[in-house]
């Protein structure tokens, strides 16, 4: 399979087709997704599917022990003893539902809330890594991916999508999400003032939050479109020109997403738990989306190759792939077990409580997630992706990469729920729903946009590179 001497950049151009029959699957899956949605939505409201709690809030004096815990933990000395004892006052009333993350009184429109960012923070991550993977491509300038490159280009295409959601979520729901945006902890006159998240009132607030979440959609967005239409007309009028400029905004890019996706990871998903930080947590989110793009490219090329496509991707290219999928499974590792080690290490009680959340709180349901996300997310890669030979099979890059798409999900979910829904969290007909609507739509999205152009950049100039790709 390697090699593939008979083609030349004469005779790989192809055009994908998206047929009627492709389209009227992907419709049936988001009709199925919104019913599975709607169905859920209706019997949470109506006390189905909450398990022992029946969809009430926590009772007054377990609520007030926890978030005495949490303020007391987080401050310092008398503050602590003066914090925790003001807490405990305060919280009966209040119904703090979980040690980080619940403020109000439980509803169910707050899990519908909390899966639709899930979804959408996953997604996005997809979206803008394919920016990200061609801009590294160009940046490094590599010969090899120049024949699969189409692929990832493709993904940020979803992004105006997700940000109007997201958007969207955070001015209806946002409430429901992240604790800062309750303007009496900011009032000191307030008996909900707090201290530690006042501190931060300079970057969370919701002008400026809002701001930021427009301004990375937006840079990101632009960015591709201006990559994305240099590629295009590098397919019509060929030569150097569009290439070397594609280099210079894939650096731009690079430079932007650095600063940008840690930024994120503390506004999208840190910020849930507002008292709780980590210097490392945006290198840890930025790994796990990595993983996450890199498996749905690879599962993307298959599926082509599948269909009669792509037939110039030999199994060099899945190797190249398969050491993206595995080098960044095994950073998401480092990053996670270095995490955890320097908060346990240094004994750091106000930090220690993000893990202790996650692994006993909210009566240990999220304990399950937590193991699971680390056993797919570094021994099945380690393990499966280990030899040469796994890497350059399409049924071993198939099942490594749904297994790994699998824990990655399930390690988003463990970043979020607990903060946002607690105990009231699960995997039920609006969970599955929402996660079949998000895939349906994205591969619809992604389909229209690989029809705009062939599915190989056919005057690039390193295309005879890739072409004889063998390693």
């Amino acid at each position: 399979m390697s090699g593939h001497s008979h083609f030349t950049p004469a005779n790989v151009e192809e055009h994908f087709e998206f047929t009627a029959a492709a389209k009227k699957k992907i419709f049936i899956s988001l009709i199925v997704g919104v019913a599975m949605f709607v169905l859920g939505c209706i019997f949470l409201a109506n006390g189905v599917g909450e398990s022992h709690h029946e969809a009430t809030a926590a009772p007054q004096h377990e609520v007030a022990k926890h978030s005495a815990t949490e303020n007391a933990t987080a401050v310092k000395g008398e503050e602590a003893k003066a914090e925790a004892g003001h807490s405990e006052v305060k919280a009966a009333p209040e119904h703090h539902g979980s040690v980080s993350g619940g403020h109000h009184e439980y509803h169910w429109t707050k899990r519908l809330w909390a899966n639709l960012w899930l979804n959408s923070v996953f997604f996005a991550g997809l979206a803008v890594v394919g920016m990200f993977f061609v801009s590294l491509q160009y940046l490094a300038k590599a010969g090899w991916s120049s024949v699969l490159k189409r692929v990832p280009e493709a993904f940020p295409a979803f992004l105006p999508f997700v940000g109007i959601l997201m958007l969207i979520i955070f001015i209806f729901g946002g409430h429901d999400l992240f604790h800062w945006t309750n303007d009496a902890l900011y009032d000191k006159a307030s008996p909900e003032y707090d201290k530690i998240i006042a501190g931060k009132h300079g970057f969370l607030n919701k002008p400026f939050y809002i701001i930021r979440l427009v301004l990375y959609f937006g840079v990101w967005y632009g960015l591709w479109r201006w990559l994305r239409s240099k590629s295009l007309q590098e397919d019509e009028i060929g030569g150097n020109d569009n290439f070397y400029d594609m280099v210079k905004i894939g650096t731009g890019f690079i430079v932007f997403f650095g600063v940008t996706s840690s930024t994120a990871a503390w506004d999208w998903t840190m910020s849930i738990d507002t008292h709780w930080f980590s210097t490392m947590f945006g290198w840890y989110h930025f790994a796990s989306w990595h993983v996450s793009a890199y498996c749905v490219i690879t599962l993307a090329v298959l599926f082509l190759k599948d269909k009669g496509y792509m037939k110039y991707v030999n199994e060099s290219h899945l190797h190249d792939l398969g050491k993206f999928i595995f080098g960044f499974s095994i950073f998401w590792s480092y990053v996670w077990f270095a995490q955890f080690l320097l908060i346990y290490y240094a004994n750091l009680p106000e930090e220690t409580i993000y893990f202790k959340e996650r692994w006993e709180g909210h009566d240990g349901i999220f304990k399950t997630p937590l193991i699971l996300s680390v056993l797919l997310n570094f021994a099945f890669p380690l393990l499966w992706f280990m030899t040469r030979d796994a890497k350059r099979s399409a049924t071993f890059m198939k099942v490594g990469a749904c297994g790994l798409l699998m824990g990655h999900y399930l390690d988003f979910y463990q970043m979020i729920m607990p903060g946002t829904v607690g105990k009231h969290a699960g995997f039920g007909l609006l969970e599955f729903g929402t996660l079949i609507i998000f895939t349906a739509a994205f591969i619809y999205v992604i389909s229209v946009q690989l029809t705009k152009g062939s599915l190989v950049a056919k005057n690039h100039p390193f295309l005879e590179e890739a072409l004889h790709h063998d390693i």
